[in-house]
């Protein structure tokens, strides 16, 4: 499947995500050039155990992170950062965890915008709110890029793809940047042929940091 990277929007010191900027971004996308397909969404899941006995903790995986994505409405993805481990599953998995009840969820952000295309790339850029709620908590942009699968063979020409793009955005003097933290997949046991376990773990390492994020500005605040 093609390869894509997926980047979050870091705000400056002092400042935080907002609409407008949501909007300024999307504009700046279709400034150059980048034809609107349509909207995409995808949904993001922290799960944390139900200890009924605490004997059992250890034994437990503190937390992780299921996933499901738009290009794959069957699959359910399942993320364990701590110990770097991804699983894909079917998306019935979900019925069988909530019959269970050994994990409960804590946190579900919702991930939706705009698809673009532009010549051999296709761009996404989302909102992230909570579920059942329009508080912006961030915002993503997956840049795709589709005659290659591979990590490696891509990397210059994402690269260059992507300091032409933050040139173009910076035109519009908004009050940060887009950054792009490439986890080390290879620990999580994948391949540099890319696949949809690649994307869930990018999203799982954006997650962790809009955790980070919110937790620094609520340290900030008391």
């Amino acid at each position: 499947m093609p390869l894509k990277w997926v980047l979050q929007w870091q705000p400056n010191p002092g400042t935080t995500v907002n609409s407008q900027i949501l909007a300024e971004v999307s504009q700046c996308v279709e400034g150059i050039n980048g034809v609107k397909e349509g909207r995409w969404k995808a949904t993001l899941t922290y799960y944390k155990p139900i200890l009924r006995d605490q004997a059992m903790s250890p034994e437990m995986p503190r937390d992780f992170i299921g996933m499901s994505l738009p290009e794959q409405p069957s699959k359910y993805y399942f993320t364990l950062r701590s110990h770097r481990i991804v699983v894909e599953s079917d998306v019935s998995v979900q019925n069988i965890m909530e019959k269970l009840q050994s994990y409960k969820s804590r946190v579900a952000l919702i991930f939706e915008g705009f698809q673009y295309q532009l010549g051999d790339f296709q761009l996404r850029v989302g909102k992230v709110v909570p579920s059942h709620s329009e508080n912006l908590r961030g915002i993503v942009m997956e840049v795709e890029y589709l005659p290659i699968s591979s990590l490696e063979k891509s990397r210059r020409i994402m690269e260059e793809f992507i300091e032409i793009w933050q040139e173009a955005l910076s035109k519009r003097s908004l009050p940060g940047h887009f950054i792009h933290v490439e986890p080390n997949f290879s620990e999580f046991g994948l391949s540099d042929h890319y696949t949809s376990q690649h994307t869930a773990v990018q999203y799982a390492t954006v997650m962790a940091q809009l955790i980070a994020s919110a937790q620094a500005v609520s340290t900030v605040r008391n």
